[in-house]
């Protein structure tokens, strides 16, 4: 049975102080919780959660990587810099590097695979634009991100890696995929995987990553494929994030 996973990624959005207090406000509500519980932190802030959740159930994430180790690459961040601050996710692929930042499939699938190769479990996020669900392209779409991972990885490291199903029309804008469409999505994810491994794909969680709150999150989380969430702007508010948790 696969487990239920609920990643928080805070984006660009922490203080010292705010910190303190979601993280302390998350840990007060963790013994209601059964889901596995990963907090995606701004890179100056990993020390900070890293000391706070010690001894927790709290898991502690990175938003993004550089596929090189070290080097002339100011600005950039590494996988063993990442695990020094006792990290052990890392998203990979958001919609926002995807748009913003222009990192292409091959690009998303490099970073994959720098992850794995430094034992960092990769939340690899896929998704459609509302352009793109409007022309009926979405199985497409997501189909060319994930195919392009698993040419460079193969179907075996999907043991080892959490997919993020974020249709980019329903991130930060307030609208979500019912239930029935964010399900069919993952079927979807989860069929295309099982065209190269029917046991890795019904072992792979899928989380659903499109504006998933306190009051939706019941109802997605209990569709068959959806297996948590990777949650934007609920996580930032400590009561919000522990709802989501305790959905699963």
């Amino acid at each position: 049975m696969r487990r239920t996973i609920v990643a928080g990624n805070w984006k660009m959005n922490a203080s010292k102080e705010s910190v303190n207090k979601l993280i302390l406000g998350i840990l007060s509500g963790m013994s209601e919780v059964s889901s596995e519980v990963v907090v995606c932190a701004p890179f100056p802030y990993l020390s900070q959660v890293e000391g706070l959740i010690a001894d927790s159930q709290v898991k502690l994430g990175a938003q993004n990587l550089n596929t090189n180790s070290s080097g002339a690459f100011t600005g950039e961040v590494s996988a063993d810099m990442i695990k020094d601050f006792g990290a052990r996710h890392v998203i990979v692929g958001h919609s926002e590097r995807r748009s913003l930042y222009g990192e292409s499939s091959s690009m998303v699938a490099e970073k994959v695979k720098a992850a794995l190769d430094n034992d960092l479990t990769p939340l690899l996020c896929v998704g459609e634009s509302l352009e793109q669900r409007e022309a009926g392209e979405t199985e497409t779409v997501v189909a060319e991100q994930i195919n392009t991972v698993i040419d460079l990885v193969g179907i075996e490291a999907f043991r080892n890696i959490i997919i993020a199903y974020e249709p980019v029309w329903a991130i930060g804008t307030g609208k979500t995929a019912s239930p029935e469409q964010a399900q069919a999505a993952h079927l979807s994810i989860r069929d295309l995987l099982g065209e190269s491994d029917k046991n890795i794909a019904q072992g792979t969680p899928i989380l659903y990553g499109g504006s998933m709150n306190a009051g939706n999150a019941k109802n997605l989380i209990s569709c068959a494929d959806i297996d948590g969430g990777l949650i934007g702007g609920a996580a930032l508010e400590a009561e919000d994030f522990l709802q989501i948790c305790k959905a699963g």
